[in-house]
């Protein structure tokens, strides 16, 4: 009787560990890898970020796009700023935003955009990204083990992207024909 219990019990935690426990989120139709809808793209083997640059009118621009996380998972609070540089070097415009999902798991895409009003001098617009993840970390068996209880902290990791708007940078090959 014991064992059947016992039996009964690990498999029962066994498939409720390889089911979501979570709602479906509100988008549950994932883009096609990689989106055939964007231009440019730049990342990591943690987050891939692909984008367009538009002009809705002619003192803004609009960067549109989506974030991926290929082969990690609970990568959180994805943020993204996006300045304009004029010819020295100097910011004269800046916006900042989030992806739209604040935990981004494996395989999940979602989407980002980013409106900034330009001044008119800008002769290149950067962008920065950050994101906070434990695949950052050492693993714990790397060293001998500690006493006390054991803190899993996320690490911050930052990137730069030049130029994101060039005509010849940071752009998606076409397919062959």
């Amino acid at each position: 009787m014991w064992r059947t219990f016992l039996f009964v019990s690990v498999l029962a935690m066994t498939v409720a560990a390889c089911t979501s426990l979570q709602s479906p989120q509100a988008s549950d139709r994932q883009p096609a890898y990689p989106p055939a809808a964007f231009t440019h793209r730049v990342g990591t083997t943690q987050v891939v970020l692909y984008w367009n640059c538009l002009r809705p009118d002619p003192g803004a621009l609009r960067m549109d796009g989506v974030a991926h996380s290929p082969y990690f998972s609970s990568i959180r609070d994805l943020e993204f700023e996006l300045v304009g540089a004029n010819a020295s070097e100097r910011v004269v415009s800046q916006t900042r935003g989030v992806a739209r999902d604040y935990v981004l798991r494996t395989n999940q895409f979602s989407p980002f955009q980013l409106d900034l009003r330009t001044t008119g001098s800008e002769v290149r617009f950067d962008l920065f990204y950050r994101y906070r993840s434990q695949q950052n970390l050492r693993s714990m068996l790397a060293g001998p083990p500690v006493g006390g209880p054991q803190l899993f902290a996320q690490a911050t990791t930052q990137f730069l992207v030049r130029d994101v708007c060039s005509e010849t940078q940071h752009r998606i090959p076409k397919p062959a024909r």
